[in-house]
């Protein structure tokens, strides 16, 4: 079984029980062991977890480093799908007050977007 240590920059400085270690005087604040189990974290979006004990060391490591992170591999422009798009028209209502009358449906018509699957047509 091999171990990560998580690499949250603060989780040595969270105050619990699990990561105090040393005896006597001699005590401090030690950053968590993780078990790297690849029968557990097989998927694509567990694999994360080797490397942090939980979402906030996760997220304090993204704030810390975002800038690297994202100058690994920069957008410098837009990516596209291509899509089929079916309209449809249909009549519809909506409620209008009126001061008279009170509430009076008024019909109007509509257009309802969908999104088709590319390769359904």
């Amino acid at each position: 079984m091999t171990y990560n240590w998580c690499h949250g920059p603060n989780c040595h400085t969270e105050r619990t029980q699990s990561r105090i270690r040393g005896s006597g005087d001699n005590k401090v604040l030690r950053t968590i062991k993780i078990k790297h189990d690849s029968n557990y974290r097989t998927h694509e979006q567990y694999q994360m977890f080797n490397y942090f004990c939980n979402q906030n060391c996760l997220m304090e490591y993204i704030r810390t480093h975002l800038q690297s992170i994202i100058a690994i591999a920069p957008r410098r422009e837009a990516l596209e799908t291509p899509i089929k798009v079916e309209k449809t028209k249909y009549q519809d209502y909506r409620y209008k007050w009126d001061n008279v009358n009170g509430d009076k449906k008024e019909y109007y018509m509509a257009t309802r977007t969908k999104i088709l699957d590319n390769n359904n047509g």
